[in-house]
């Protein structure tokens, strides 16, 4: 189902900061956390001991006894510690284990205030969610097609079109074995990246770097592989021009490929959209757009849509959001990172005319973020153009 946005650009010059770059507050919280991971394991025993005594302070005040189901709570905090702990072990995602644990371990502390009864359903639900959005659904690649509503017509044959994005390379795992090999079997004639390559824990990591190239030499298309960089603070400036040299990805950097009846016009994002929307028409004073022709934009952040929307794209293939990875039934995204809230969150939209399909991506946020998902599956998008 297409999305209809109509909604006037927003001006953001009063922000000091930018979703995706360096120094904004989400990526502040993010670094800031991640000296809890180098905490001894006996501190991390004692913190979840006095959490634990802490939770149980109010019952015993209440009723002068503690019973031995009091030691649940603990219980649970050490099945997280184990969960997560095993995620690396694995092979299934390789962020911190104690910075995850301690957070977890807060929630936790919170919900056993409520009733007995209701704090154990909590806690069970819990780690439920935990198994579920940990071991299962980032593995669980929904890959389909869409179909643009453009009214243009085109001498046939088609083009397909797969759409890649936010990889966040780790390491080499099953999901990247079952992305490879769903992008055989779909068997497109171009293949399109919108950004992100590692994930923000192993951006100057080797085996990550080698990985991430081994991904895109197992790819192919017979129109070529071609990509934009994407968030500042992922897609380094001074590694992203090396990172995937002899892999067959062609890298957009402010720059147009014509293929067939279709204009690719690569946009390199700084999550500024003035200053994004700058540099496209610097881009399209070099190259004026051919309204025959079909025109995709690839750019990795959603929020330049309101803007790219007055120069003709027929549409824009971004990322960015994850889709918000942690959604709830019904509500969707609990966050985007994105300048437009929940507006662009994920899927397929119509804004201000211009087609803008966001996303949900394959790989998990970095930093000391879960490496989950919840209802928001990793995806792959195929498109006949």
């Amino acid at each position: 189902m297409i999305k209809i946005r109509n909604l006037p650009p927003r001006d953001f010059s009063a922000l000091k900061h930018f979703p995706g770059t360096v120094g904004n507050p989400f990526d502040v919280v993010l670094h800031s956390l991640e000296k809890w991971d180098h905490f001894p394991a006996c501190v991390v025993l004692q913190l979840l001991a006095t959490l634990t005594a802490l939770a149980n302070l109010p019952r015993w005040l209440l009723s002068g006894t503690l019973h031995w189901q009091s030691l649940l709570l603990l219980v649970f905090l050490l099945s997280d510690w184990l969960l997560i702990g095993l995620l690396p072990r694995l092979r299934l995602s390789f962020g911190p284990t104690k910075t995850i644990v301690l957070i977890l371990a807060s929630l936790r502390t919170l919900f056993w205030l409520l009733p007995l009864g209701a704090a154990l359903t909590a806690e069970i639900i819990g780690t439920v969610l935990i198994i579920y959005g940990c071991y299962y659904e980032p593995f669980h690649l929904d890959a389909h097609g869409e179909v643009s509503v453009t009214p243009k017509r085109f001498a046939p044959p088609s083009l397909k079109v797969l759409h890649l994005g936010d990889l966040h390379m780790e390491r080499w795992t099953r999901r990247e074995e079952e992305i490879v090999r769903r992008a055989r079997e779909l068997q497109p004639d171009l293949i399109l990246f919108s950004g992100d390559v590692l994930n923000l824990s192993y951006l100057h990591d080797p085996v990550a770097q080698q990985d991430a190239r081994r991904f895109f030499r197992a790819l192919s298309a017979p129109l070529g592989i071609y990509g934009v960089s994407g968030s500042p603070a992922v897609d380094l400036s001074e590694l992203f021009p090396t990172l995937l040299a002899d892999t067959g990805f062609r890298r957009l950097e402010n720059e147009c490929v014509e293929i067939g009846h279709l204009s690719v016009w690569g946009l390199t994002c700084s999550h500024d959209p003035a200053q994004d929307e700058q540099c496209l028409q610097e881009m399209l004073g070099r190259h004026p757009l051919d309204l025959q022709r079909f025109n995709l934009l690839l750019h990795h952040s959603p929020d330049l849509a309101p803007l790219a929307a007055r120069y003709g794209f027929d549409l824009q293939l971004a990322g960015h959001t994850h889709g918000g990875q942690v959604c709830l039934p019904g509500y969707g995204a609990l966050f985007t990172g994105s300048l437009y809230g929940k507006t662009f969150e994920s899927g397929h939209y119509q804004v201000n005319g211009m087609e803008l399909y966001v996303t949900r991506g394959l790989g998990l946020e970095g930093a000391i973020a879960p490496r989950v998902r919840t209802f928001c599956r990793p995806e792959m998008i195929w498109w006949k153009l």
